[in-house]
């Protein structure tokens, strides 16, 4: 990570995507954007400048939550003023700007919870399923959830789904914008493997949105919504996010979206197929998904 800047100083940071919008491409925007692996509205999104302070914060926040994800922006503030002291910067970062790029990342600061989607009262919200349920095969219960995922100069958004009991991540997709054709087109890609009983998620737009529940419920999927505040209701998707950032993300420097998303293909790749889990008596999520 860079050096903390000392003063607050304005960078004009964008995000390429390297897409041809020439007349003379033979390939429409939609077709490129399908290739790439991301929302064909990624294409349009103009992202604002933003300041070289704030994107530090923004990643150091990133680090903080993945470390200690049931943190608000009480203790975030406190323990990132806290650093500065330790590392002899003469900086003082107030609460209220940490709540609001938290807010930007997805963070919402009322609940002691990473939520990177917002929650909406015009949509219906369902019951958490999961208490005291069994979990003994797969297909059983899957979880979906989205992260911030760090780049030198922005961020990109992370949507994953997860077999919880085998691990197996059947589904994943990036986007700069936390779009809801994002979660969309991750579940359709998943139900192209399978199909669970349970689909379980948080309480936020994307995943209360008529078009997620409507696609969930023409499958046969009954749907389950975490608690407002309670951190671990989707307790193997957070430790997935965990493992991410700490196997990947935080050992690269991505320039732009098409870099994060092509390694973190080879990581779910790679997580999936070739990395044993202590938890499933050392085999691989795969050998455990297609055991049956």
């Amino acid at each position: 990570m860079a050096c903390l800047a000392k003063q607050h100083t304005a960078s004009q940071l964008k995000l390429h995507l390297n897409i041809d919008h020439s007349e003379t491409n033979c390939l429409s925007l939609k077709r490129q954007a399908e290739l790439l692996g991301i929302s064909r509205t990624t294409l349009y999104y103009q992202p604002k400048p933003i300041d070289a302070l704030n994107l530090e914060l923004m990643h150091r926040i990133d680090e903080i939550h993945t470390k200690w994800p049931a943190w608000g922006s009480r203790k975030i503030t406190a323990k990132l003023n806290h650093n500065f002291v330790k590392e002899d910067l003469t900086l003082w970062i107030n609460r209220k700007r940490i709540r609001r790029l938290m807010g930007i990342m997805g963070i919402e600061a009322i609940y002691p919870k990473k939520r990177t989607t917002i929650p909406s009262k015009y949509h219906e919200t369902y019951p958490y399923l999961l208490k005291g349920l069994v979990i003994n095969k797969p297909n059983q219960v899957w979880g979906i959830d989205i992260t911030y995922i760090r780049l030198i100069n922005g961020w990109v958004y992370l949507t994953a789904i997860l077999d919880w009991f085998s691990r197996f991540v059947l589904a994943w997709e990036t986007s700069i914008s936390l779009d809801r054709q994002m979660v969309i087109n991750t579940v359709e890609k998943a139900l192209r493997v399978n199909i669970p009983d349970i689909m379980n998620s948080d309480q936020g737009l994307q995943m209360t949105s008529d078009d997620y529940i409507t696609l969930l419920k023409s499958k046969g999927i009954k749907v389950s919504m975490d608690l407002k505040g309670r951190c671990f209701d989707n307790i193997f998707t957070e430790r997935l996010w965990r493992n991410v950032k700490y196997e990947e993300v935080y050992l690269k420097e991505y320039h732009t979206p098409k870099e994060a998303k092509l390694n973190l293909n080879q990581y779910f790749h790679d997580y999936n197929h070739e990395r044993p889990h202590q938890g499933l008596n050392d085999q691989t999520p795969a050998e455990i998904y297609f055991k049956n």
